[in-house]
């Protein structure tokens, strides 16, 4: 088979998931099941419009946060910890054993360890002069 490597400015959907396609072949030769299932929770103003919320995952056992956003508005309301709290719930509802996330040094740390979560990687200079932190919270 001959190759060739193209970089692509403007990818699709129909891109990743040529990407990894192969790397979801071989994950599912090595587990049970990856169940991977999205997990989602809207956050709305009165007029029905989503402004913000927990854009996330479950697959292998733990919930993957991958976005959490409130409005500057809504903070301080504990409107970030009834999401969190709301998607730990959900999580532990289809068997997960943990949570985990990352953040940047700029962002919320403090409030994700006041949740319990600890971390356990750090990209130091991830931006140059800050550093991006992995954090995880065992049920």
């Amino acid at each position: 088979m001959s190759w060739h490597l193209h970089s692509i400015d403007e990818p699709d959907a129909a891109d990743r998931d040529a990407i990894a396609a192969p790397l979801l072949a071989y994950n599912q030769s090595k587990v049970p099941t990856l169940d991977i299932r999205p997990l989602v929770i809207a956050l709305r103003d009165e007029h029905g419009y989503t402004v913000g919320g927990l854009w996330g995952e479950t697959a292998l056992d733990w919930l993957h946060v991958d976005l959490l956003a409130v409005p500057e508005s809504m903070r301080g309301q504990d409107v970030g910890t009834a999401l969190m709290q709301r998607g730990e719930q959900i999580a532990r509802e289809r068997g997960c054993v943990g949570a985990w996330l990352d953040t940047f040094a700029f962002q919320a740390r403090g409030f994700y360890e006041k949740l319990g979560y600890t971390v356990f990687g750090e990209i130091p200079d991830h931006p140059v002069g800050g550093a991006r932190y992995f954090l995880r919270k065992r049920f």
